[in-house]
């Protein structure tokens, strides 16, 4: 763990992502990589976990384990005082890292990458996105980095794995894909999936590969949003449009959900042409309401 002192090297021990242990491999690396102080480790990035100060500031702080993902618990701390005040069990600081933020898909057979597929976001602010572009190309000092990484961490494992970059380094492991924008794969992309985790083989020839996005809505924090899935399905229905998804539960209360400082998120909007999917967000702005006050103003 570098940064921390000799003291603290010798209390805080953590096993490596690949198996050491003899007998059958089992279904996945363990301890798996959403242990965010292994992905930092496994990289040589200066980090630890809450208790141990760092040695320079800024820092980006955040859960060691979050499985329920939108970024909950993130982020900058710029001082030592801030730092002494903000401490929480279970956190880790980091480096504050700087470029393009990246999610990557990957197929893996045996720990090998065998497909990838890049989507870019368009930030907010706060761990919100206006929208991510699902592209169509590859990008290949991400792939030579993450299969590396992959190859030396994760042998073993048959299945997909979403790697979050920063300028190319890794900020995030998840053993899964991005659920989001799966329906802008193409054909014949969920059909190889099941085939990758049942027979551990991958046969998605991926023939004709596009550039799709997904549009974002977000509303304010507190308020029960509801929306008229009559009025959602008419918009389903509009040319190049390939799926709505409303992400949220309206029957729990909006503070179970696991949504990102900025904003609760409403609905994404798959699509093949943005111009779509924008003017298609701002209709469905318009339909949400207050559950308790139908209304109130609609989500900006």
């Amino acid at each position: 763990m570098a940064g921390a002192n000799a003291q603290s090297l010798q209390i805080l021990r953590y096993p490596t992502l690949t198996r050491t242990t003899p007998g059958p491999a089992p279904a996945g690396p363990n301890p798996p990589p959403e242990h965010k102080l292994l992905v930092c480790e496994t990289q040589g990035l200066e980090h630890g976990p809450h208790g141990i100060p760092p040695s320079r500031f800024p820092v980006f702080s955040k859960p060691i384990y979050n499985l329920r993902g939108m970024g909950v618990g993130g982020k900058v701390i710029r001082s030592r005082e801030e730092y002494d005040r903000e401490q929480v069990p279970g956190h880790l600081w980091m480096p504050v890292l700087a470029g393009e933020h990246v999610s990557s898909d990957a197929a893996l057979v045996d720990g090998t990458p065998v497909w990838w597929r890049h989507t870019t976001g368009l930030a907010l602010g706060d761990g919100t996105f206006d929208h991510w572009t699902v592209r169509a190309e590859p990008l290949p000092a991400i792939e030579a980095y993450g299969g590396e990484w992959c190859r030396r961490h994760l042998t073993g494992y048959s299945g997909f794995v979403n790697l979050e970059t920063i300028g190319g380094t890794i900020i995030e492991g998840h053993l899964r894909f991005a659920d989001q924008w799966v329906d802008l794969y193409g054909d014949g992309w969920l059909e190889s999936a099941v085939d990758l985790y049942a027979r551990s083989r991958w046969s998605f020839a991926d023939p004709a590969r596009r550039t799709g996005y997904s549009v974002v809505l977000f509303g304010t924090h507190g308020v029960r949003w509801a929306i008229d899935p009559a009025e959602v399905d008419g918009l389903r229905r509009v040319a190049g449009v390939s799926s709505i998804q409303i992400t949220f539960h309206a029957e729990r209360p909006p503070a179970t959900h696991a949504m990102p400082p900025g904003g609760f998120r409403l609905a994404i909007v798959n699509c093949w042409d943005l111009a779509v999917g924008l003017l298609v967000r701002e209709r469905l702005a318009r339909m949400f309401r207050a559950s308790d006050a139908p209304d109130t103003a609609h989500p900006g």
